[in-house]
C-alpha cells in the first residue's frame, strides 16, 4: 500500500500532522485521544473501509518510543546486514510467555521484554543469508499474532520523525 493512500485514512479519521516513517509502513500522528485499544479498533475499521485491508494496528506513543530508545536495549551492538536489532510490539504483554525462549537453533537471541513498553527486543544472526531463521512465524508461535517487529533502525526513525 502506498504511504499517501495510508495517510489518507489517518487524515480522513481526523488525526493531525500525520506523516509517514520512510516506506516502512509506520505512520506518526497527533491526536487528541488517550485511549488506545479505541484508536487502534478505529484506525483497524478505517483501513478495512477505505483500502481494504483487514490489518491489526499497534499503536505507541512517543513517550514510550523515547523511553525505549533511551534505555540502550543493544549496548554495543550495531544493527547491520548480519546482525539484526529487532523490537517486536505486542499489543497484549499477557500473550509474552514469561521467561521467553531462545530460538531454537540459536541464531535469534532475546535480550530482553519489557512490559510496559510491550515489546520483545531481539538479536538476529544473519550472517548466512541462506540460513535466515524463520524469525516472524517463530514469533507468531510464541507470542500471538497480535504483534509487529521493526528492525531498531525503524524505531529510531519513528522517534526522530516525532521529534521533527
Amino acid at each position: 500500500m502506498t504511504n499517501d493512500k495510508l495517510r489518507g485514512v489517518f487524515e480522513r479519521l481526523g488525526f493531525s500532522k500525520v506523516a509517514s516513517v520512510v516506506a516502512s509502513g509506520n505512520l506518526v500522528f497527533q491526536s487528541g485521544e488517550s485511549d488506545v485499544p479505541a484508536l487502534e479498533q478505529r484506525i483497524e475499521e478505517g483501513l478495512t473501509e477505505d483500502l481494504g485491508i483487514k490489518s491489526r494496528t499497534i499503536l505507541r506513543s512517543y513517550p514510550e518510543l523515547r523511553a525505549l530508545v533511551d534505555s540502550d536495549p543493544f549496548p554495543g551492538l550495531t544493527h547491520g546486514r548480519g546482525t539484526y536489532l529487532t523490537a517486536t510490539f505486542v499489543k497484549d504483554p499477557a500473550t509474552v510467555p514469561g521467561l521467553m525462549p531462545g530460538h531454537p537453533d540459536g541464531r535469534i537471541r532475546i535480550v530482553g521484554f519489557d512490559p510496559s513498553a510491550r515489546v520483545v527486543l531481539a538479536v538476529i544472526d544473519n550472517s548466512d543469508p541462506g540460513q535466515t531463521p524463520d524469525f516472524m512465524a517463530w514469533l507468531e508461535r510464541t507470542c500471538g499474532k497480535d504483534i509487529t517487529t521493526r528492525t531498531w533502525l525503524t524505531v529510531q526513525r519513528v522517534v526522530r520523525k516525532l521529534e521533527s
